[in-house]
Formats: structure tokens, C-alpha cells, sequence
């Protein structure tokens, strides 16, 4: 099919391969501008942006597609259909009719649970077993449309965002791949009203750990915010993100640290026990090499 690709993150980029490796015609890539990165705030293009030069594929990146030389671009292509992903532009109706099969999402949840921008993370965070990636033809509302394929994936009890989202990256991949060969025998399943929940993006007030918190709640957030923004605590006045954490059984009290068989922290109801840390202004790191240069406080607030 001859396709157009809109994405722009590196969830997209394992999905804009299988579609180019399936031999599929990717017409152009529809990315978000190169925006400044770095230590040197030097213009960095986006991760589908790069990985689509190295395929050699023609790449726009319009700051709106709301204007008539936008969609009169995008209709000179002469799609049928167009495959987004993470794009980060709403899509307007003639955009979204230019195609001649129109446009498909590739959405990180189980539809109608966790639309909107930030699905990983929620459903980590709410303590979620399933996820998985849906198709859905998409329609002016926010991760409405019919879902034409679904697949299903199970959370891993200490899996982290980071983890998840590579996973759901591959599956989405397949099931895109899928999703075209037997398009036209796809029956569109509306979504149902019931079990609608909205995963809205994450606030980095969202981050600070409250120990008086559960265990289970605050090895949710950790996971959940791992790797960005990161949960964090402050220990004698240096901000430490926490990336992975699991469960533990040394018993303390709230805030209480001990560092007796790795790194376990004290809440409301026993301890979570840290697996990966990372100290301020240095790499991320497993609890136990970590602890081999640092002695952390003995409480927490």
C-alpha cells in the first residue's frame, strides 16, 4: 500500500521499520520539528525523523496541518491510508479524509481504557495486569474511533514504563503489519461507553514519593514513572530517582532505610525494596552498585 507515516517518538520507530520492511510504499514521514536538545540547546531532529533519513524517505514536519497548503501537501500524496503513531498534531477532518482508506492509529491500550497521552504510564501506575495496542480508524475525537485489531499483552508485576513501552512498541509493530494485509475483511468495533478512563500526561508533581503511601502504591509509582520523569525523594538534601522497585519484606517504619541485603524503604504498611536508583548528576545504576559509594541516610521524608 502506499502509506503515509506520522510519528514521532522512539515508539514509532520500530512500527515505521516492519511497515517499510513489509514492503510497503511509505510516501512520506510526518514528524514533529527538530526541537532543542542537549547540554548545547542544539536543534535535535526527532527519532522517526532520523531513523526515516537513514531509510531515505522523504520527511515533513509542518508545525500545523490546519492551513491549506498542509492539506493540500498531504492530499498530493496520494495515500491510501495513513498510519500515526505518537504523531503529536491533532489530525483535522480533511486530513483525515485525504486517504483513500483514511488513517489508523496505533494506540498503547486496550481501548476504551487509557485514551489520551500518556496510557504506559497509567496503567502501570493503576495497577493494571492487561494492556496492549489497539488499530483504530481514526475520527475527531480524542482515541474515539472504531478498533479494527487488538492485541493483548500481560504487565509484569515490577515491569516498568520503560519496559512496557518497548514491548508494546514490537506488538504494535505486528499488529499494524497485520491489520493491513487483512484490512478489508476488519469488522470496526465501536467502542463502548462503559470503561472509558483517560490517562492524562504526566505531571512531574506526580513524582515526589510519599512514603506513608503503601507499598504497593508507591512501587506502582516508581515503576510507573520510570524512566521520565522518574519518582523521586530527597536524601540529606540531593534529589534521588528511584527507576525500579519491587516488593520487600524487611519490616520498618515509615521513611526508614536499610541498606541490610540491598536497599529497602519504609511505608505505611512495610517496605518496597529499590532495584535501580539514580543520584544526582550521575548514571543510573542497580541498587547494590550504587550503595558500594554511598551511604544513604537513615530516613527518608
Amino acid at each position: 500500500m502506499r502509506i503515509v507515516f506520522m510519528g514521532t517518538p522512539d515508539f514509532s520507530v520500530p512500527i515505521l521499520d516492519a511497515l517499510v520492511e513489509a514492503g510497503h510504499v511509505v510516501c512520506a514521514v510526518y514528524s514533529q520539528p527538530p526541537r532543542p536538545a542537549g547540554r548545547g540547546k542544539k536543534d535535535r531532529p526527532s527519532s522517526v525523523q532520523s531513523r526515516a533519513e537513514a531509510l531515505g524517505l522523504q520527511v515533513r514536519h509542518p508545525v500545523s496541518l490546519r492551513t491549506d497548503d498542509a492539506l493540500a501537501d498531504f492530499t498530493a500524496l496520494n495515500a491510501d491510508i495513513a498510519v500515526v503513531v505518537a504523531y503529536g498534531l491533532i489530525l483535522p477532518q480533511a486530513i483525515l479524509d485525504a486517504p483513500t482508506n483514511g488513517c489508523l492509529n496505533i494506540h498503547a491500550s486496550l481501548l476504551p481504557r487509557w485514551r489520551g497521552a500518556a496510557p504506559i504510564h497509567r496503567a502501570i501506575m493503576a495497577g493494571d495486569a492487561k494492556t496492549g495496542v489497539c488499530i483504530m480508524q481514526m475520527e475527531a475525537g480524542l482515541d474515539a474511533g472504531a478498533v479494527l485489531l487488538r492485541r493483548e499483552a500481560d504487565i509484569g508485576e515490577t515491569e516498568t514504563t520503560g519496559a512496557l513501552h518497548d514491548r508494546l512498541s514490537g506488538l504494535g509493530a505486528s499488529a499494524i503489519v497485520d491489520a493491513l494485509n487483512m484490512l478489508s475483511s476488519l469488522t470496526p468495533e465501536t467502542q463502548p461507553e462503559d470503561g472509558v478512563t483517560y490517562a492524562a500526561k504526566i505531571d512531574k508533581a506526580e513524582a515526589r514519593v510519599d512514603w506513608t503511601e503503601t507499598s504497593l502504591q508507591i512501587t506502582r509509582q516508581i515503576n510507573g514513572l520510570s524512566p521520565f520523569p522518574g519518582a523521586w525523594s530527597e536524601a540529606d538534601g540531593e534529589r534521588i530517582k528511584f527507576l525500579h522497585a519491587g516488593p520487600s519484606s524487611v519490616p520498618l517504619a515509615i521513611g526508614e532505610v536499610s541498606t541490610n541485603g540491598g536497599l529497602h524503604i519504609g511505608t505505611s504498611d512495610g517496605a518496597v525494596q529499590i532495584l535501580t536508583l539514580q543520584r544526582a548528576g550521575k548514571k543510573a545504576a542497580s541498587a547494590g552498585d550504587v550503595l558500594q559509594g554511598w551511604t544513604p541516610p537513615s530516613r527518608l521524608i
